[in-house]
């Protein structure tokens, strides 16, 4: 391994360009990598893998808009950043780029690493406050009867299909359920199901039609937020307003939209894998069926080996320090490589053997800012999962495996679609 002072302390800015207190030396390909672009949409194992073997556990990438940042690639170094706020926090207004106007207000980057008085981007005591208010209304949520409303989305999604024994399961299934799910729990309306999907999409795929998407977003977030003080109900959005945390309305809309966001995009996801995974694997499948084998162990492998967020953003360096065997100043941006941190051969030296039982994984992150949402993504998955079985007998892949295919960006690598075949059903049997 190449030491941190051949790359400077924040190898990530072409040369030219590195800022006074930033210098860089290319790396053994001739530059930096990017984590986004043509080429990063698809292969991101394949990157992950490269940077690994020519920098170890931390690299230096560049984002969106080649802006410098350190990619967390080992397992236990993904563990430091997440569980040790001191040293690295989650509040962005002590980015270094940030601070010294190298990232504009309009860059795409700012919808996923921008700091909003929201509980993922602060720490301590103001995090608490907030963490608790979202948490107690999630946990409300999932006391409601959760899965009757996936039942009730689900049934509805399967029957626009059911009848022509063919159904692509990403477009037609998995890319809006959950987000019908959540608007029946926000107290939206289930019209602006598929246009809100759409633009949480966009929004961590970033690029210049983000902000735009953030825009549609926090308008129809608004819109229902107004409405909810006057009709307040049994939803999320009553519970965050009336929350004895006292939020204020700008910390109740980035709430919504921090929840809207992450629990669609990454639920709708990680539902896609998980079929992949039983149609690609009929064992698991003729597991499923049997009840030899809990829908729960098929989750747990696909937050293993593809979570549904592959690199999460973003934690802020506090003070100098190392990391991996990299020189890491304050105020430098890490992102966390979650894939590349499941697959660290440090620790899973063999990824074929079997990981079932073991929920050590990073999927969900760690630490202070774990997910919230857990229990509300596995009950809409295993809901999902369990109607698809039970309506579609003789359900099986209508192309070859490896014609399934993914599209990544920075954040996330998604199945383009899953073609199957089923006997015709008649809709609503």
């Amino acid at each position: 391994m190449n030491s941190p002072s051949e790359y400077g302390s924040y190898a990530g800015t072409p040369p030219e360009t590195a800022p006074a207190g930033c210098p860089v030396r290319s790396a053994a390909s001739g530059g930096i990598t990017r984590l986004y672009g043509p080429e990063a949409s698809v292969d991101p194992h394949g990157i992950y893998a490269g940077l690994r073997e020519q920098y170890g556990a931390v690299a230096p990438v560049l984002l969106e808009g080649d802006v410098p940042a350190w990619l967390v690639l080992g397992y236990r170094e993904n563990r430091r950043v997440l569980d040790n706020p001191r040293q690295f926090t989650r509040d962005s207004r002590i980015w270094r780029d940030w601070e010294e106007g190298r990232i504009e207000s309009t860059s795409p980057l700012i919808q996923m690493l921008g700091w909003r008085p929201d509980c993922v981007s602060q720490d301590g005591e103001p995090h608490r406050r907030l963490r608790g208010a979202v948490t107690d209304n999630l946990q409300a949520l999932a006391g409601r009867g959760i899965r009757r409303h996936v039942t009730h989305f689900a049934n509805k999604q399967i029957d626009a299909f059911a009848g022509s024994g063919r159904a692509d399961l990403v477009a037609e299934y998995a890319e809006y359920l959950p987000m019908l799910v959540l608007t029946r729990l926000f107290g939206l309306g289930e019209g602006e199901g598929r246009r809100l999907a759409t633009s949480c999409a966009q929004v961590i795929k970033g690029g210049e039609d983000a902000l735009h998407h953030n825009d549609v977003i926090m308008q129809v977030l608004a819109e229902l937020a107004e409405r909810k003080r006057d009709e307040p109900g049994s939803d999320f959005t009553t519970g965050l307003m009336q929350h004895q945390a006292g939020l204020d309305d700008e910390e109740v809309l980035s709430h919504l939209r921090l929840v809207l966001i992450t629990a669609h995009t990454t639920t709708s996801n990680l539902l896609a894998r998980v079929l992949q995974l039983l149609l690609t694997h009929r064992s698991h499948l003729a597991g499923l069926v049997s009840g030899q084998l809990n829908i729960s162990a098929v989750v747990e492998e696909v937050m293993w080996n593809t979570p549904p967020l592959a690199v999460c953003p973003g934690r802020f360096a506090t003070a100098d320090l190392e990391l991996g065997g990299r020189r890491i100043q304050a105020g430098d941006l890490l992102v966390l490589g979650l894939t590349a941190g499941n697959l660290d051969p440090e620790i899973r030296p063999d990824a074929g053997v079997s990981i079932q039982g073991n929920q050590a994984h990073l999927a969900f992150s760690s630490g202070p800012h774990e997910c919230p949402g857990q229990n509300v993504g596995q009950a809409i998955i295993e809901t999902a999962v369990d109607v698809l079985l039970h309506r579609l007998p003789g359900l099986r892949l209508a192309a070859p495996a490896e014609e399934l295919t993914s599209t990544a960006s920075t954040w996330e690598a998604r199945l383009d679609r899953i073609p199957v075949e089923f006997v015709p059903q008649a809709a609503g049997v």
